[in-house]
């Protein structure tokens, strides 16, 4: 029988790795930014409709540029720790659902424990049990 684990994906920190978790959040937020004059647009767009409540507009708009300014923040925070970062420090990227073989007689505690794929540039460095 196979079951689906969580496996963590780690990565470690070099200045490659570093130099384009930094684009990937810069792109993010730039998104974030384009969606927010997006927002606004389509909000003076509806505002000059007749027939529709300006208070109820502004609310909901204003929720919107509200989350994605929430977001954008938590990206300038992710920026400043990336740079307080030390080269060969190990961090956790993602994770991943990977197939496990379960059969009788395997050790249950075994197959549950906690494993990591360790990445350096791309390429693949440990696999931890």
């Amino acid at each position: 029988m196979q079951i689906i684990k969580r496996i963590q994906i780690k990565q470690i920190v070099t200045e490659k790795s570093k130099k384009k978790l930094y684009e990937n959040f810069y792109e993010h937020k730039m998104r974030l930014e384009q969606e927010c004059q997006q927002l606004r647009f389509e909000q003076r767009k509806m505002q000059n409709k007749a027939g529709v409540s300006k208070q109820e507009i502004a609310q909901r708009f204003g929720q919107e540029l509200d989350n994605r300014k929430e977001k954008m923040k938590l990206i300038d925070f992710k920026i400043e720790q990336l740079e307080l970062l030390e080269m060969g420090s190990e961090i956790t990227e993602k994770e991943v659902e990977a197939l496990v073989e379960v059969e009788e007689g395997s050790h249950w505690e075994q197959i549950m424990s906690e494993q990591a794929i360790v990445i350096k540039d791309g390429i693949v460095v440990r696999i931890e049990n």
